[in-house]
C-alpha cells in the first residue's frame, strides 16, 4: 500500500475515534463511526486476496446496517424528546435499537458471526486494530447512555457472549479466530457491569487492549497464523514465546497476573449489586476460555521436540527486538500489584 494512503487511513481512524468519543450530538457520533468504517476497509482489503475482499465486504455491510440502526434510534429519540443529546436517551424503543446497533458494531451475541470471519481475512495488524481501537467508539457510546439501557437485555447478551465466545473457541486452530472469540468473551465481562459501574467497564477494556495488542504484535513478529506454526515458533524467539505464554495466561484471568484484576473487581461489584447468580454463571463460563488460552500457551512454549509437526523448524530470527512488545508484556503481566492505586482512582 502507498505510504501516503496508509497515513491518510490511519489519520482518519484517529479522527473518527476522536469525533465519536468527544461528541454530545448523535449526528456527530454517527459521523465519527462512519469515518472509522470507511478508513478501516482499505486496510482490511489491502492484500487483494479474495478472503480479504470478502472480509471487507462483510465488515462494510454489518457496519452500515449498525450505523443505520443507530441513526434511526437517535431520530426516534429526537422525535419524542426534541433533542439530539446522546445522554438524553429516554425512549424505550430508541434504547433497544441503540443496544442492537452497538452490539452489531462490537460483535456481541447474537450479532457476532461476522467478527471471526473478518479477523480471519485481515492482516494481523489490521486484526489488532479491529479488536482494540475500533471497539473504543461504540463502548464510549454505551458508557454515555448506560443509565438508559435495559439491564436484563445487557445481562443476557453478556452471559451468552461469554458462553459462546468460550465454546466456539475450543475447536479453533487459527490464532486470529481464537483471538476473535476471546474478544467476544471479554466483551461479555465488560457489558455485564456496564450499568452498575461504567468505570470498571472502561478499566477492563483498557487492560484487554494492552494484552491483546501484546499478543497480536508477538504473533506478527513470529508470523504465527495457526497452532501448527505456533508450535515451532519457540525456535525463532524463545524469550518472546515465554513472554507470550505469560500474556496469554494474563488474558485468561489467572492470578497473580494483571488480567485477574478486572474479573476480580467485576465479580465483587456484581456481588455488591445482589447479582450473585450472574457472577457465578459468568465465572464458570470463563473456564471455557481458560481452556483454549492454556492450549495456546502449551503450543507456544511447552511443546518441544520430538513432538512431530509437518513444518520445518526455523532458527532464531535476526530482526531487532521491538521495545513496545517488552513494555506491553510487562504491563500485561505485572499490573496487579498496582490494584490499590487503580481502585482508589475509580
Amino acid at each position: 500500500m502507498n505510504p501516503h494512503a496508509k497515513l491518510t487511513f490511519s489519520l482518519s481512524l484517529v479522527l473518527g475515534t476522536a469525533i465519536t468519543i468527544s461528541s454530545n450530538h448523535w449526528v456527530m457520533a454517527w459521523t465519527g463511526l462512519e469515518i472509522n468504517t470507511l478508513a478501516i476497509i482499505p486496510l482490511i482489503s489491502k492484500s487483494h486476496h479474495p478472503r480479504a475482499v470478502e472480509a471487507a465486504i462483510k465488515y462494510f455491510l454489518v457496519q452500515a446496517a449498525a450505523s443505520t440502526l443507530l441513526l434511526f434510534s437517535s431520530m426516534i429519540n429526537a422525535w419524542h424528546t426534541g433533542q439530539w443529546d446522546i445522554t438524553q436517551l429516554n425512549h424505550p424503543t430508541s434504547s433497544m435499537l441503540l443496544t442492537t446497533a452497538i452490539a452489531m458494531k462490537l460483535g456481541l451475541v447474537p450479532f457476532h458471526l461476522w467478527f471471526p470471519e473478518v479477523l480471519q481475512g485481515s492482516p494481523l495488524t489490521t486484526a489488532m486494530l479491529l479488536s482494540t481501537v475500533m471497539k473504543f467508539p461504540p463502548i464510549t457510546i454505551l458508557l454515555l447512555t448506560s443509565h438508559s439501557l435495559n439491564p436484563a437485555l445487557l445481562t443476557t447478551m453478556a452471559i451468552t457472549s461469554t458462553a459462546l465466545g468460550g465454546w466456539m473457541g475450543l475447536n479453533q486452530t487459527q490464532t486470529r479466530k481464537i483471538l476473535a472469540f476471546s474478544s467476544i468473551s471479554h466483551l461479555g465481562w465488560m457489558t455485564i457491569i456496564l450499568i452498575y459501574n461504567p468505570k470498571l467497564t472502561l478499566m477492563a477494556f483498557y487492560l484487554y487492549c494492552i494484552m491483546t495488542v501484546t499478543i497480536f504484535l508477538t504473533l506478527n513478529t513470529t508470523k504465527s497464523l495457526k497452532l501448527s506454526t505456533l508450535m515451532i515458533s519457540w525456535t525463532k524467539t524463545p524469550a518472546l514465546n515465554a513472554a507470550l505464554m505469560m500474556t496469554l495466561l494474563s488474558l485468561a484471568g489467572l492470578p497473580p497476573l494483571a488480567g485477574f484484576l478486572p474479573k476480580w473487581l467485576i465479580i465483587q461489584e456484581l456481588s455488591n449489586q445482589e447479582m450473585t447468580l450472574s457472577a457465578t454463571v459468568i465465572s464458570i463460563l470463563s473456564l471455557l476460555g481458560l481452556f483454549f488460552y492454556l492450549r495456546l500457551a502449551y503450543h507456544s512454549t511447552i511443546t518441544l521436540p520430538p513432538n512431530p509437526t509437518n513444518h520445518m523448524k526455523q532458527w532464531h530470527i535476526n530482526n531487532p527486538a521491538n521495545t513496545l512488545i517488552a513494555v506491553l508484556t510487562s504491563l500485561s503481566a505485572l499490573l496487579l500489584p498496582l490494584s490499590p492505586m487503580i481502585l482508589a482512582s475509580i
